[in-house]
């Protein structure tokens, strides 16, 4: 294998792939990047088993082949090339190892043989349809931020994507919940996605993919089956396991009856509940809200810090309330609010809350109580 390709292009490539490899791997040939060049393209392939991404680049190809590389060695000597070098890639000599030549700069990587890289799983995935990459983010950001982190409960480790009905419309829904808050968000069913399975979809899996569509436009072809996804798009490829669970019922924990609303302006609320914070325990973050008709009480204590205090006018009609947040919880959702307002509907102290954008009605959000 013998090739020479344009330096950015090769790094944004290989910053895409390498992400997929574990830094430490009891397997070697994980740690690896399978190279594959021929017809005027170079493929550049990495997998941990769970997760594989393929993306393919334009090269000038003087002798097609594949071989396998370290992929972070490999990634960290392309960023540090100067910008706009031709890089040449060359696997064509007996002894094993890939030779990099970019200017006056040579070096040489040990290679493992391409037989040992993984296949990659071409499983039937019987469902398929298109949604457009922004439509993909919006689910991603307004949901991932609640994402369990707690391996014991690995069926919430991932977003929930289902498709579903919705006052007569069909919908694809993503949930995500740690058991404190939860977000869900709704699109449009896309054409081909009806009848396809709940599934889960792993985070560092939603992680990757997030960053490949930053950029991206267009429509993602998925495909997906009880246990596979997989997005194609542009020259990408990105095919993840999915989590073999059963996610709760979600709609049990979203309160229909809560009968006392209060807005206020989100920006000003956001930066109010982060100062309030600063004095709150490390451990706790916990901020008191006191709310009564017209004025919001922002309040925290530490035993070591002292206490803290700030008012916001707001909109809200009743009996007054107290209640209590992670204030970290109230900062994540403030941050998905789009609208001028954030509005929560409340029924007491101990209850949970709803929260929703008066902007994005596919997108609400629950936020349980604590003890402050």
């Amino acid at each position: 294998m013998k090739l020479t390709i344009e330096r950015s292009a090769l790094l944004t490539t290989l910053g895409h792939v390498q992400s997929v490899v574990e830094r430490r791997n009891t397997i070697p040939i994980l740690s690896n990047v399978l190279i594959r060049a021929g017809n005027g393209a170079v493929s550049f392939t990495a997998t941990d088993l769970d997760i594989s991404i393929v993306e393919s680049v334009d090269a000038d190809i003087a002798m097609p082949g594949a071989t396998t590389a370290p992929a972070h060695t490999l990634y960290d000597i392309v960023r540090k090339l100067p910008d706009g070098a031709q890089v040449e890639l060359d696997a064509s000599g007996d002894d094993g190892r890939l030779v990099l030549r970019a200017g006056r700069s040579r070096f040489q990587l040990s290679c493992l043989p391409e037989g040992d890289f993984p296949s990659l799983s071409e499983d039937d995935l019987p469902h398929t349809f298109e949604m457009p990459a922004d439509e993909m983010r919006r689910i991603i950001d307004k949901t991932r931020f609640a994402i369990s982190t707690e391996e014991t409960r690995y069926y919430l480790n991932g977003i929930y994507l289902h498709e579903t009905e919705q006052d007569g419309f069909a919908v694809m829904r993503g949930v995500a919940t740690d058991g404190h808050r939860l977000a869900r968000v709704q699109i449009p069913r896309p054409t081909g996605a009806e009848g396809m399975p709940g599934i889960i979809f792993p985070r560092k899996a939603v992680g990757e993919l997030r960053k490949l569509i930053d950029d991206f436009d267009g429509a993602l072809a998925v495909a997906c089956s009880d246990n596979r996804i997989r997005f194609s798009f542009g020259q990408v490829v990105l095919a993840s396991k999915l989590i073999d669970g059963t996610f709760p019922d979600y709609e049990r924990v979203i309160p229909t009856a809560n009968s006392l609303t209060m807005e206020v302006d989100a920006k000003l609320f956001a930066k109010a509940v982060d100062r309030v914070s600063t004095i709150s325990t490390e451990k706790s973050r916990a901020v008191k809200l006191a709310i009564a008709p017209g004025n919001l009480t922002l309040s925290a204590n530490s035993p070591d810090q002292g206490s803290a205090v700030e008012e916001l006018p707001v909109s809200f009609e009743g009996e007054g309330m107290e209640i209590g947040f992670n204030s970290k919880y109230l900062l994540d959702i403030a941050g998905q609010i789009e609208s001028e307002n954030i509005r929560f509907r409340l029924e007491d102290g101990n209850s949970p809350s709803l929260v929703e954008d008066g902007e994005d009605s596919g997108a609400i959000y629950v936020l349980m109580p604590m003890r402050v």
